[in-house]
């Protein structure tokens, strides 16, 4: 595939009259809608203006590729523009852009178009180059330059690879590299490429990996970095470190790369490079947090915990849903999920990976915080949330579901860090004894007495609430109804959600018309969250990551099934504003069941139970009701979502 498969005449706009920003990306994403690249012109331009949030794409050298990878895309393909007289494009080096290309790819996995993506952003490094496509008269005058200089890169490439031998010998320094960038398209290409253009002009020898978006390419083997004097990290994005240890190693970004790479080599090979420690660290490259707010910093935490517990969250939910519907609820409906052996097999496997879904969310904020030795101290706070351990009943009481996770979490990774700057006095000697002993031994232990603290006082409200329950059961049943299903959806697992499961089972064991309502109010509530969650993320897509709404429409089937740990994901990435729209679509939800005089007598099943539901077809309408008021407030009350 040639860069001009993707690059189309009717894409290209010459001599275009922009005032600004807005106004090139607005009549480049127009040349992409006229070539037919997009099927949803408003949400690719989310995803361009999105990615400009990070950092201008206007990379200098007059020179600006905005580019966005979106499911809004049907096509790859690019566009070009030039202005002549230049614009602000809040550029790298403060210089006006003239020479513009947007890169439209399609949120899927590694494809060829990548590849070309590649060779283009290494093509625009040639300044030359870039200053004849600027000068084009025609948009086939603009092809033809990049056909020959495509012809002459191919050749020059060939070339390469066939003295690359010769060549390793005449060099005077071996030096191998990493470039990455956050969508992995435009900067990590250009950033290798200003790298190995200035090395050949130096007489380096270098390789760099590229870690783009369709995977690394030219990946650095344990040979290549053994021979290297020197290694050069030029990232915008977690790379994995521990393969330098012992090397030296600078770190830096794709914007130095680009535009001091003879700096950067000369540092590399000076001979006055710090050797690189490695301590469990995923990552150190190029500091793109220092300026972030404590809000933003935390939340980057939070979603790389909750971007890790989301498949076990969703095949688990999957698992189960599938024990309903391959089991008999008439041979025993307390035990429906379990009664067939096929059904209790795929229950057994489900409720496996839901075992692991607090232990890894937990887990991976601590990594986020602390660097992988948090992670072992972050899995033990989450697995003591999800089982509810005391200092009275270590085997556990009352477990903190989702809500004590999050605390294990946060908590584990900065009593790492705290222990990190404890040790630091030690001898180097002992620097590899650190990650592998002291900080998940002694971290271990504190976060387990946190654990302990909490897990009590969650189980003295649960005692609380119960009674309280017991209480109310007496009077308003319309009140009870909502109440009980806003308790579903508060903290999903948790001591609110649990007392009231617990409340209502205990009530259907009275076979009574009044405990077979409350634990209808009950299920309805608990069905809800996972509905209204898939629900706003088709209608409310600004509100939600491009990883969200991939995985939103799966909490139907969630929801469906009466797993209300299907927005556990979503509830823990902005617990202040989705627990409570979920909140109050329950408790809609649940009043409107007692106020139908709904009843069923099973203890779960979801959907799959609704023969047996009194008044079925209005029972369907309080489901739907508090879904809709759920989905309604988390359009309201949710923020635009921030990409981690």
């Amino acid at each position: 595939m040639k860069i001009t498969d993707l690059l189309k005449k009717e894409g290209i706009a010459l001599n275009v009259d922009a005032a600004d920003q807005n106004a090139a990306i607005d009549k480049l994403i127009a040349l992409h809608e006229s070539v037919g690249n997009l099927s949803n012109v408003s949400a690719f331009k989310e995803a361009i203006l999105e990615r400009e949030k990070k950092g201008s794409t206007a990379i200098g050298m007059g020179i600006a590729v905005p580019h966005g990878k979106s499911s809004a895309v049907s096509k790859a393909g690019v566009t070009a523009i030039t202005i002549p007289s230049g614009i602000d494009y809040k550029s790298l080096d403060g210089n006006p852009s003239n020479l513009f290309f947007m890169i439209a790819a399609p949120d899927t996995a590694a494809d060829t178009h990548l590849e070309v993506l590649s060779k283009l952003m290494t093509l625009l490094m040639d300044q030359k180059f870039a200053k004849k496509l600027v000068e084009a008269k025609t948009a086939d005058e603009f092809l033809s330059i990049i056909d020959s200089k495509e012809a002459e890169k191919d050749k020059e490439e060939a070339a390469k690879k066939a003295a690359a031998a010769p060549a390793a010998k005449k060099a005077v320094k071996n030096i191998v590299g990493v470039t990455a960038c956050p969508t992995g398209i435009a900067h990590t290409f250009m950033a290798a490429e200003a790298l190995e253009l200035k090395a050949k002009e130096l007489g380096i020898n270098i390789k760099v990996e590229k870690d783009g978006s369709g995977g690394a390419k030219d990946v650095l083997t344990a040979a290549d970095i053994e021979a290297a004097d020197a290694v050069i990290v030029a990232c915008d994005k977690n790379i994995e470190m521990g393969r330098f240890n012992g090397k030296p190693v600078i770190i830096t970004s794709t914007k130095e790369a680009i535009h001091s790479p003879e700096a950067l080599l000369e540092k590399a090979t000076s001979g006055n490079v710090a050797v690189y420690q490695h301590t469990g660290a995923v990552t150190k490259a190029a500091d793109t947090t220092a300026n972030e707010s404590v809000g933003r910093k935390a939340y980057k935490h939070l979603m790389n915990g909750v971007s890790h517990m989301l498949p076990f969250v969703i095949g688990g939910g999957i698992l189960i849903a599938i024990a309903f519907l391959l089991d008999d609820y008439s041979i025993d409906p307390s035990n429906f999920g379990s009664n067939t052996p096929i059904a209790a097999w795929f229950k057994t496997i489900g409720g496996a990976a839901f075992g692991f879904m607090l232990p890894i969310l937990a887990g991976f904020i601590a990594q986020s915080i602390a660097d992988r030795p948090g992670l072992a101290v972050g899995f033990v706070g989450g697995y003591l949330a999800s089982t509810g351990a005391t200092f009275a009943a270590p085997g556990g009481d009352v477990p903190s579901a989702f809500l004590g996770a999050l605390v294990a979490g946060f908590v584990g990774g900065y009593i790492v860090v705290g222990l990190k700057k404890l040790f630091e006095f030690l001898p180097q000697s002992l620097e590899g004894i650190k990650p592998v002993l002291i900080y998940p031994l002694i971290g271990s232990l504190l976060i387990a007495i946190v654990m302990c603290l909490i897990n009590p006082i969650v189980g003295a409200l649960n005692v609380w609430i119960s009674g309280v329950l017991t209480g109310m059961s007496s009077g308003s049943i319309i009140a009870l109804g909502a109440l009980l299903g806003a308790m579903m959806a508060t903290d999903m697992g948790g001591p609110l959600n649990k007392a009231a499961y617990v409340f209502a089972t205990a009530a259907l064991a009275n076979q009574n018309e009044t405990g077979f309502m409350i634990m209808a109010a009950v299920m309805v509530g608990g069905m809800v969250p996972p509905i209204a969650i898939a629900l706003a993320t088709i209608i409310f897509k600004k509100k939600f990551t491009a990883a969200e709404r991939k995985s939103g429409p799966v909490n139907f089937i969630m929801g469906l099934s009466f797993i209300t740990e299907g927005a556990i994901p979503y509830a823990a990435a902005d617990p202040l504003h989705v627990i409570p729209s979920l909140l109050v679509g329950s408790g809609v939800a649940g009043a409107l069941s007692m106020a139908f005089g709904c009843t069923l007598r099973a203890p779960h099943g979801g959907i799959f139970v609704f023969p047996v539901v009194g008044n079925m077809v209005m029972y369907l309408v309080a489901l739907l009701a508090g879904s809709v008021v759920g989905c309604l407030l988390l359009g309201i009350l949710k923020k635009d979502a921030q990409e981690a």
